[in-house]
């Protein structure tokens, strides 16, 4: 790996753990039919990505669930609190490993999300950490639905450099899913594919020499 001086983290398995079959089976469990089509890892109905670029509302988002699950009836809660079972939470030692990842580099968030999934750990770090979100662990955070962008789009990887005046060829991208390092790769960046648990994020770092 090259010199490096800027770090972009992604932020869902990365930093904060997931785990997308909870999710399966919590939508399963409120209506929706043929899940592995509707809702996968590598491949999902467009409703997702719409709610994540910012296309519709959470409103509309929970329309189309109704409409899916063919449930009128379906109450916003219920919907929210399967959509959000994907979110299983963050240890400190990540957290740790992100301060001491910002002493020697300059890092940044950038996540593919939704306001409804930003609301929920939003709240989850207020309540388990006492923080006031990601933004004190990296110079800058970027959310695709703030953005009206996402991965593995290129033009979301260019906006960050162009914004904070990136050299792409020291800039490194870490993810969890390989399909995002595609467009990382495209706009001239480093790239990593995260293959450990969240939990040992400091460990992974110091293991490709990015921490010592």
């Amino acid at each position: 790996m090259e010199k490096i001086k800027n770090i972009i983290f992604d932020y869902g398995n990365v930093i904060f753990a997931i785990d997308f079959r909870i999710a399966q089976k919590t939508l399963t469990q409120i209506g929706i039919p043929n899940i592995e089509n509707f809702f996968g890892h590598k491949g999902h109905n467009n409703l997702f990505d719409e709610l994540e670029t910012g296309s519709i509302t959470p409103a509309q988002f929970r329309d189309g669930i109704r409409l899916e699950a063919q449930n009128p009836a379906l109450k916003d809660e219920e919907i929210d609190a399967a959509w959000n079972s994907l979110l299983i939470g963050i240890v400190p030692e990540t957290l740790d490993a992100l301060v001491e990842a910002k002493k020697h580099y300059r890092t940044f968030l950038l996540s593919n999300t939704n306001q409804i999934h930003f609301d929920y750990f939003t709240d989850y770090l207020k309540r388990e950490f006492q923080l006031e979100g990601n933004d004190q662990f990296f110079e800058k955070t970027y959310y695709s639905h703030e953005m009206l962008l996402r991965k593995p789009h290129v033009e979301i990887f260019e906006q960050v450099l162009k914004e904070n005046n990136l050299n792409p060829a020291e800039t490194l991208f870490i993810d969890d899913s390989p399909q995002h390092l595609v467009g990382a790769k495209e706009a001239g960046m480093q790239t990593l594919l995260m293959t450990e648990h969240p939990k040992d994020l400091g460990a992974f770092l110091k293991s490709k020499g990015i921490l010592v």
